[in-house]
């Protein structure tokens, strides 16, 4: 991913003991260097499995600063998910964006639910994130087309994390509204939208918000790995 690991993805995993289901915990020794609010988390997130702390501080925050996101900030970005895998290399991704203070903006702020208003009109900028069905070359339906947007959706968030900004995902906005008011062609999927912004203070939200700014947990691997047929653990 455009060496954007180089000098962070190295992982010192302590072991930290048995969780209540039975499973061993582990937790991430934190980095030199690592930014607070990264060890905050690391601190209260465990681990199953070692695994480098950029998966687990990654985080989906909702306080922004309002400070605006150079164009230059969101391509690299957009420079991440354009080395995601995909089904042929066939790459179905499409991002639609409005910086803040740019006309498009309140074309894509007016797509957002009332809940999602309160809080992203401090984000720097807003993309709807689009995929194609079919195959471009041949034409032919492509299964796949959503779960490689979802790919290069992912390269994107890490590299946010890396870059220290806020990304933030969601789907609590009119998609056919954004489909007619994009202009989005028949043969494309709207998925879902995202933010992105500078980081700011919990006193930029609203009061009920803040409580939901903390680290979420996870489900157990056994929950969602199986062996050999649906559900057999």
């Amino acid at each position: 991913m455009k060496n954007i690991t180089q000098g962070l993805l190295v992982s010192c995993v302590a072991f930290s003991g048995i969780s209540a289901t039975g499973t061993q915990e582990q937790e991430s020794a934190p980095k030199a260097g690592m930014r607070p609010q990264d060890r905050t988390v690391l601190a209260q997130r465990k681990q199953q499995h070692g695994v480098d702390p950029l998966f687990v501080t990654r985080t989906s925050p909702r306080a922004m600063s309002g400070e605006p996101i150079t164009k230059e900030q969101l391509y690299t970005l957009f420079e991440a998910a354009r080395w995601a895998p995909s089904s042929y290399n066939d790459q179905p991704w499409v991002f639609i964006y409005a910086l803040r203070g740019t006309p498009e903006w309140q074309t894509l702020f007016n797509l957002l639910v009332d809940f999602n208003q309160q809080w992203v009109k401090n984000a720097g900028a807003l993309v709807v994130i689009v995929s194609r069905n079919a195959f471009e070359k041949s034409g032919k339906p492509n299964a796949t087309h959503s779960f490689d947007t979802g790919a290069a959706w992912e390269n994107l968030s890490l590299q946010g994390h890396i870059s220290g900004l806020v990304i933030h995902g969601m789907a609590g906005f009119d998609y056919e509204r954004a489909k007619k008011d994009l202009t989005i062609p028949d043969g494309y999927t709207v998925e879902a939208m995202f933010v992105v912004g500078k980081p700011g203070s919990l006193e930029q939200l609203p009061q009920e918000m803040r409580g939901m700014e903390k680290p979420s947990d996870r489900k157990p691997i056994e929950d969602f790995a199986f062996k050999g047929s649906f559900g057999k653990k």
